[in-house]
């Protein structure tokens, strides 16, 4: 019996990477399997870690630092000069996207976010009109610093709203009232119209389905044309699993949560928002090309305390290019040690073999609406969907009930298997691991 549950928010690459923790198997002689393109190792996004906050959020288990005091000199100049060694060291000659996150970025002044995309300009390739987020804390004094980053080079604006209840921004540790928010995200629609997201939790203590419907009412009569919906999820070393533990603090029931989001869902797609991802709705096909590529397997190159990156390094062992996991050391002052002296601060490298890189590509590309495709598939692993997959009893029955669909296009979950994308998965990485086993 399959077991289904709400899938929950997966922060993308600022702390962890998996929602689901798999056991990797080897795949057999996969070093001579050559999939991925030259064309397709050589292009790559950018995200940028800044690791500084004005204060720690109950919920939030993120890469994040209290400082009041940060040498932001010594931080622009090592957030260059990774990146410089990085691409010196991969084979990437084009940057396509960049997003500065955090931590809270728009703590950074624009002249550090400028020098970034700047040297993204002059050493990366990066076009002129490529995608530039940066997500924003709707503090007042924040919101002033936007045509600033505008002028920097930004053309993207991830507004950290999180709801329209004064007493749950409380409880949820911000530092900005509602007022403040709308001030932030009305500033930012004016600078840049069409291009604005707003961040929105949802399962917060005592919020109820009528709450919910009015929230999502007044939000859609102000906000852009980008929405990103995250379930609170209590997150174990944090303030607020500590409160659930100590039953100080009570959440809605699953069955709750998964009645908020399904209303959110409907809501949206009634007011012209297309549900493209598990966590991201957009009008006029406004899609975040930057995450598009971390859930299509591409190529990112991470820099900053704790950043994460996937990209094809040269080995001189092997003298050869390898596709690794890249973990940026997580501490501030560390980090920066190690990049002077160094040219970067990576503290983690795992090689990816084939297997590896099919198991992170499903757990990515169905998120979205338009799932795995077959071509994209057949660059990474030997085996076809349709080979895997097709006489699965489990795939078969998942298809039956209306979870997946597997066709020519590829594969796919259905808008109600994306609410259960968690199981699907389990599911679909098992019998991955069945047929690895069984090819050795």
């Amino acid at each position: 019996m399959i077991c289904f549950k709400v899938c929950r928010r997966l922060p993308l690459f600022k702390k962890r990477f998996y929602d689901v923790k798999i056991s990797y198997s080897q795949f057999k002689n996969v070093d001579s399997f050559k999939l991925s393109s030259d064309e397709d190792k050589k292009h790559a996004a950018l995200y940028v870690h800044w690791p500084y906050c004005r204060k720690r959020c109950p919920y939030c288990n993120f890469n994040k630092y209290i400082n009041e005091d940060v040498n932001e000199e010594r931080m622009k100049n090592c957030l260059t000069k990774e990146l410089d060694t990085l691409l010196e060291k991969s084979c990437i000659n084009k940057l396509t996207t960049v997003f500065f996150g955090g931590g809270t970025p728009s703590l950074a002044s624009p002249d550090t976010v400028k020098a970034v995309i700047d040297r993204a300009k002059s050493h990366g390739n990066l076009d002129q009109d490529a995608e530039i987020t940066i997500e924003v804390n709707p503090t007042d004094i924040e919101a002033k610093k936007l045509r600033a980053f505008k002028d920097a080079g930004v053309n993207r604006i991830s507004v950290g709203l999180q709801c329209l209840n004064q007493n749950d921004l409380v409880f949820l540790g911000r530092d900005h009232t509602v007022e403040e928010g709308l001030r932030c995200l009305s500033e930012a629609k004016s600078l840049l119209p069409g291009r604005v997201s707003v961040d929105l939790i949802f399962g917060r203590p005592q919020q109820t389905k009528e709450t919910w419907k009015q929230e999502l009412k007044q939000l859609l009569s102000v906000c852009d044309n980008h929405i990103s919906l995250y379930q609170l999820t209590p997150e174990r070393g944090t303030t607020l699993y500590k409160q659930i533990q100590e039953q100080n603090v009570l959440l809605p029931s699953t069955e709750e949560m998964a009645d908020l989001y399904k209303i959110a869902v409907e809501y949206l797609h009634s007011n012209g928002y297309e549900h493209y991802e598990v966590s991201n709705f957009a009008k006029e096909a406004s899609y975040s090309h930057h995450n598009l590529i971390y859930w299509t397997g591409g190529e990112y190159i991470g820099i900053g305390p704790g950043a994460h990156g996937r990209l094809w390094m040269y080995n001189a062992d092997e003298k050869r290019y390898v596709r690794e996991a890249r973990t940026q050391t997580l501490e501030p002052p560390n980090w920066m040690a190690e990049v002077e002296k160094y040219g970067h601060a990576t503290r983690r490298i795992i090689k990816q073999n084939t297997h590896d890189r099919a198991i992170e590509l499903l757990m990515t590309s169905l998120r979205t609406k338009w799932g795995l495709s077959n071509q994209v598939w057949r660059k990474v692993y030997p085996v076809g969907l349709f080979q895997l997959y097709g006489s699965s009893e489990t795939i078969n029955f998942l298809q039956s009930a209306d979870f997946l669909k597997l066709d020519k296009r590829g594969l796919r979950a259905t808008e109600k298997g994306i609410a259960v994308l968690d199981s699907l998965i389990v599911e679909l990485v098992s019998i991955l691991n069945q047929n690895s086993t069984s090819s050795k």
